[in-house]
């Protein structure tokens, strides 16, 4: 992306991006809940295999992006190493990942909403199809401004919603430490950190739904034309989100479990929550902090939808700027930004709002359904990139050394796994392994029957980012 903006992104508001997609108070709020029900009080455990997973994924992100960054993240990074025809088919997987979770995100500030409404005791809301539309045209506002400016309301917003977490955390245990616990609940390591008896394939079923916490981890890989030093930052980012990311929700789900309690009444009431960070925060600090909580999670939810269609837009624009698409999705406008681009990302990502609202689904079913296809997209996607990296350090031309390639290698055996277990037992969840395998390929339907946009792709890239033999071996020790 040209220079036309007024600024570069620092190293702090690109993980800002990629954090704020990440929700983390939404992932607090959800991903425990499930994990629980299937492990017991082995729920922190679970969150550190799956950390070491995504550890495993986001390696390849940071392998190449300190050699290569583009807006089209995959795309770019994919084309330029394995191919254009691979990197198209991978940025076609993210970008239905990206609008697919800009979707259920927009539909999960209806949730919310009525969430705060209620804790706050003022009725039900606003009906949430409302609400995503101002959603939408919140997002929309920001997002065609400079990057610099939706980077620093993600950065406020996510900032806020891990204080208010961390101070949960710290007297959760603090209670628990000094025996003050409402339900004389104690700090305990040995049934957390440990499987107890439950078996291992049972724990690494479980950590599929802690991955999904760290969803869209790579998201400031899109702005990577926008930061400063993006060959330094990027990975950096990359790696300080993934970390960060990991880190708390460790602590989070340690102080949830030890919250409720290890024991078997502590694990159903964990398991049958709604909300755990809401249900645990009336029940140690009141009821104030529990309607303080709950708008926090409307405010990440938001802030995701700026990170999700922030993301999309930069991959729309590269995939427009390289030939596939009307040529105006690809021009920035006076801001530096692809406003063309970022219009028709929200507008889309309402659109599927729309169509289930209209119909009469709920706010619930509009998150949970599209979440799950973005989800099933972002795996493909991911294991392209996983892939990527593997090919790029086998032909030898840079520095990464050949036995790291077992590192990428694990992260894909980790990505099928984790895919196996997102298949659908029930409508209408048996329905969308197929419509993210459709959307699928549709991309790879282009390549395969449309040659000349491959070619077209292949010289843009190499004009782009250069011959990858020819990297700049200094690259990879940046990082």
């Amino acid at each position: 992306m040209s220079d036309t903006s007024t600024g570069k992104l620092k190293l702090w508001q690109a993980i800002a991006i990629s954090v704020g997609f990440m929700a983390p108070v939404l992932a607090m709020s959800l991903n425990g809940i499930g994990v629980a029900g299937l492990v017991g009080p082995s729920v922190p455990l679970v969150f550190v295999i799956a950390f070491a997973g995504v550890g495993a994924v986001a390696y390849g992100f940071v392998r190449l992006t300190s050699y290569f960054n583009h807006a089209g993240s995959i795309y770019g990074l994919v084309g330029i190493t394995v191919g254009p025809r691979a990197g198209f088919f991978g940025g076609w997987a993210l970008l239905g990942t990206y609008v697919f979770f800009a979707a259920c995100t927009m539909a999960s500030c209806g949730v919310f909403l009525e969430a705060f409404f209620v804790q706050a005791g003022f009725g039900s809301g606003p009906p949430w199809l409302l609400v995503a539309l101002v959603a939408a045209a919140v997002v929309l506002a920001l997002n065609i401004r400079e990057s610099a400016v939706a980077a620093n309301v993600l950065l406020l917003i996510g900032g806020i919603g891990i204080a208010a977490m961390l101070v949960l955390a710290a007297v959760i245990l603090g209670k628990a430490a000094t025996g003050n616990a409402p339900n004389g609940q104690t700090i305990d390591v040995v049934s957390t950190f440990t499987p107890g008896d439950t078996p291992f394939g049972t724990l690494l079923a479980a950590s599929v739904f802690a991955f999904l916490s760290w969803a869209g981890f790579e998201s400031c890989s899109s702005l990577g034309e926008e930061t400063e030093d993006p060959r330094r930052n990027i990975p950096r980012a990359i790696a300080g989100a993934v970390v960060l990311g990991g880190l708390l929700y460790v602590l989070m789900m340690f102080a949830q479990t030890v919250g409720f309690g290890t024991d078997a009444a502590g694990i159903e009431a964990f398991a049958g929550s709604t909300s755990s960070i809401t249900d645990l925060a009336a029940a140690y600090v009141g009821e104030w902090f529990a309607v303080v909580l709950a708008f926090c999670a409307l405010a990440v939810a938001l802030a995701s939808t700026i990170g999700s269609t922030a993301a999309a837009g930069r991959l729309l624009y590269a995939l427009a700027r390289d030939g596939f698409g009307p040529k105006q999705l690809g021009e920035l406008n006076g801001h530096g930004v692809p406003g063309n681009a970022v219009i028709a990302v929200v507008v889309v990502s309402f659109g599927l709002c729309a169509g289930l609202g209209l119909t009469g689904q709920g706010a619930f079913d509009a998150y949970y359904w599209y979440a799950t296809i973005a989800v099933l997209c972002m795996l493909v996607a991911y294991s392209v990139a996983s892939a990527g990296v593997i090919y790029f350090t086998l032909k030898g031309h840079n520095t990464i050394p050949k036995w790291e390639i077992a590192i990428p290698v694990l992260g894909i055996g980790y990505l099928l796994f984790v895919f196996w277990e997102q298949r659908g037992t029930e409508f209408p969840y048996t329905l969308f392994p197929w419509i993210a395998g459709a959307w699928c390929l549709i991309g790879l339907l282009v390549v395969l029957l449309a040659p000349s946009i491959a070619q077209r792709v292949g010289a843009h890239l190499t004009e782009e980012l250069g011959d990858p033999n020819e990297a700049d071996a200094s690259a990879g020790k940046e990082s």
